[in-house]
């Protein structure tokens, strides 16, 4: 017989008002406590008492709720019956008539059949194991590289509003002289063509 942890999860089932009692239904669920549910389902099969069907019904659902939680991801055949317990029931009252006018009571009893399910010791380290060597094989990422190319980017930013003045401030430098010297040239073709009436108008006077 295997043996849970208190603080391990669990999955549990339970069918109310089974009519059947609880002592019947306890000697059934003592059997199947600590077993695994391929064992358990075993042992219900081959159980000459009645109330063995009402609690392999009861095994099935819980199994059953297990594989459905997506959370767990719980296989049928790795789980083991952590906890098995019948409550009791209301009692039903019931009356049959005997002789001389006389009546004997009937207890028709019921009881609450509960079954808990938990994952296999073999199967916790099994799956421990297999998350361990996943954990070693998987590739570590390098943050080296995304740094540097985020500071070259970052440089590259920096620099190009200083080359952009450079190249303002040279076009502002080669613009100015050009301009001075084309008022020069055209000051200096003026000068001569005011000269020449004054020339021709002291040559006149002589002859």
């Amino acid at each position: 017989m295997a043996v849970v942890e208190q603080n391990r999860p669990t999955v549990r089932a339970q069918a109310r008002w089974v009519h059947s009692s609880a002592r019947k239904a306890r000697l059934v669920a003592d059997l199947i406590r600590g077993r695994s549910v391929p064992e358990a389902r075993t042992i219900l099969a081959f159980s000459k008492r009645a109330v063995a069907k009402d609690v392999e019904k009861v095994l099935r659902s819980a199994v059953a709720n297990a594989e459905s939680r997506s959370d767990l991801q719980w296989s049928g055949d790795t789980l083991v019956v952590a906890t098995a317990y019948a409550d009791e029931g209301p009692t039903l009252k019931r009356f049959k008539p005997r002789a001389r006018g006389k009546a004997d009571r009937i207890r028709k009893r019921t009881c609450h059949i509960t079954v808990e399910l938990a994952q296999s010791p073999v199967a916790v380290a099994s799956a421990a194991e297999a998350a361990a060597v996943a954990k070693k094989r998987a590739p570590r990422k390098k943050a080296e590289p995304v740094a540097t190319e985020a500071v070259v980017e970052e440089a590259a930013v920096e620099e190009t509003p200083v080359e952009t003045e450079a190249v303002v401030e040279e076009t502002a430098v080669d613009e100015s002289p050009v301009e001075e010297t084309e008022t020069e040239t055209e000051t200096t073709e003026e000068t001569p063509s005011a000269e020449a009436p004054a020339e021709a108008s002291t040559e006149e006077t002589q002859s």
